[in-house]
């Protein structure tokens, strides 16, 4: 049976032998790997992208990469274009043709059709030589020394360095459109990523109760309060502005001096300066607040107006942990 320390020196040689194929690609970022995103960006249409085999399979990977960033793109199976599937090219659409060896049928097959429709066509290849190389507008050297592979044969290091350089153009794109966090999120709306990046607090603390009292309210009315909100704390109001917050920290903490219940009045007890959070912030926001303070609530405000209460439970509902 292997050894373990085998293994780990398998592991680690591989993602050494890949590491040194992505950082061979600088030599392909020239003027040429520049016009390719030139070619996109000033572009009518979408991107086509397409391959065969391990190459398809990253073809899939840029394409979801650029159409999350901002670039419209759309896979295209090499061997499923000679059956039918070209039609989706239209006229201004850019075409990119991933292939380790550029020489493979169905490659040979679709790019004098490619050319025929007058559609750009852009080569990512490790063969400088090949028919891909030689037919295609623009072409991306995507050659690697070896692979990672043992016998030098399953594409990994190859596959590698053509994601990266899907990478490449898609962020060099992303910088070209000026695309934001808003833009991302507009993009990515599910998930807690998307969350972090559109959620607001006005949108979860109106589901909670706004449990209130005034400076002068027996510590009784306080109790009751909280317990029957279930926040763990309660606004302290006069005249429509927040004057602190009361939680079941604070009771505990009074309860411990032995004092009567009926000499304590709300005002005595609350925490005059809380921790508050404006109700248009981003709830990601609100999290990272709580957790600087080490507290579970916040209390919703909008200009110094008391809004209500936004809790950790909350935040841990929409998945934003």
């Amino acid at each position: 049976m292997i050894k373990t320390t085998e293994l780990i020196a398998i592991a680690l040689k591989t993602l050494k032998t890949e590491a040194a194929s992505v950082a061979r690609l600088k030599k392909s970022i020239g003027r040429e790997f520049a016009e390719c995103v030139k070619l996109i960006y000033f572009s009518k249409g979408r991107v086509i992208v397409t391959g065969v085999g391990k190459s398809s399979l990253i073809a899939q990977k840029i394409v979801a990469t650029l159409n999350s960033t901002g670039t419209p793109a759309v896979f295209m199976h090499a061997a499923d274009a000679v059956h039918g599937d070209l039609g989706i090219i239209q006229k201004d659409d850019v075409v990119i043709c991933l292939s380790k060896s550029g020489e493979t049928p169905e490659v040979k097959v679709i790019t004098p059709l490619l050319k025929a429709g007058k559609n750009k066509l852009i080569a990512i290849t490790g063969n400088m030589k090949s028919f891909l190389a030689i037919h295609a507008d623009l072409v991306i050297d995507a050659s690697v020394k070896e692979e990672a592979c043992p016998m030098n044969l399953a594409p990994t290091s190859s596959t590698m360095a053509q994601m990266a350089i899907g990478d490449a153009l898609a962020v060099c794109l992303l910088h070209a459109r000026g695309f934001t966090e808003k833009d991302f999120a507009r993009f990515h709306p599910g998930g807690s990523l998307g969350k972090q990046l559109y959620l607001k607090v006005s949108d979860i603390y109106k589901l909670n109760p706004k449990p209130v009292v005034k400076p002068g309210d027996s510590l009784k009315k306080v109790i009751v309060e909280i317990s029957s909100n279930r926040l763990g704390a309660t606004a302290v109001i006069e005249k429509n502005q927040l004057k602190g917050i009361i939680t079941d920290g604070d009771l505990r903490r009074m309860l411990e001096t032995g004092r009567r219940i009926e000499e304590v009045s709300a005002v005595e007890i609350m925490s005059r300066h809380p921790r508050t959070i404006d109700k248009d912030a981003l709830a990601i926001d609100a999290l990272q607040l709580m957790k600087k303070n080490n507290i579970t609530q916040l209390i919703v405000v909008s200009k110094n107006k008391f809004e209500g209460f936004i809790h950790l439970h909350d935040l841990l509902r929409e998945g934003l942990f």
